[in-house]
């Protein structure tokens, strides 16, 4: 008798996921705002991680056109300092990561 393959389960037949097949809006389309603007920065930093990492479309919900402005207007933002590149307390250290400067305590 042959052993029968089993069918992966797709995202959306998982048993208990709650989501709906809906996106989420894109903020700036809902808001008609034709291009994103480097110096407003707390909208910005709603597309920008704990890490300081910039989000995905898939997270923020952002158009693909809203997407690619608001990573360069993150990008020229870091350029003159109106946001940091990394968050204070992004120390690899703590999280125990590589030890990238042993080399140097020798």
């Amino acid at each position: 008798m042959a052993k029968q393959r089993r069918r992966p389960v797709r995202r959306r037949d998982r048993k208990g996921a709650q989501t709906s097949s809906r996106r989420k809006p894109c903020p700036y389309c809902r808001d008609k705002v034709d291009q994103v603007d480097y110096k407003n920065i707390s909208m910005l930093r709603r597309f920008i991680s704990e890490r300081g990492k910039i989000r995905s479309r898939r997270i923020t919900g952002a158009c693909r056109r809203h997407q690619s402005q608001v990573a360069r207007a993150v990008k020229r933002a870091r350029e003159l300092a109106l946001l940091p590149y990394v968050s204070e307390g992004a120390g690899g250290a703590e999280r125990g990561g590589r030890d990238r400067d042993r080399d140097r305590d020798r």
